[in-house]
């Protein structure tokens, strides 16, 4: 089988007590908490670590590739399958 890359949105909140995953909201968007601070690019670090950890690979697959100053960001997983992000979180990405 082979996977390519797989998109979808984040809508992360930085300062949050622990890294964790909220859920999909009903906008289709994940919603991602981590600790860290949106400084030195401290908060895109951990929700990358996060996300990898999450999904089973290496944190080098997972990319933010728009809105990396935002709390909205797009993010690409290398290796990943939609399916496998639906799969995972039910509800990704609908509209």
């Amino acid at each position: 089988m082979t996977t390519g890359e797989a998109r979808f949105l984040v809508r992360l909140t930085p300062r949050a007590g622990r890294d964790r995953v909220d859920g999909v909201g009903d906008d289709g968007v994940l919603r991602v908490r981590v600790a860290a601070a949106p400084v030195d690019d401290l908060a895109n670090r951990a929700v990358i670590r996060l996300l990898a950890a999450e999904l089973g690979v290496p944190a080098s697959a997972v990319r933010i590739i728009a809105g990396s100053s935002a709390r909205r960001k797009l993010i690409a997983v290398d290796g990943a399958s939609r399916a496998m992000l639906e799969a995972r979180w039910p509800g990704l990405g609908r509209d």
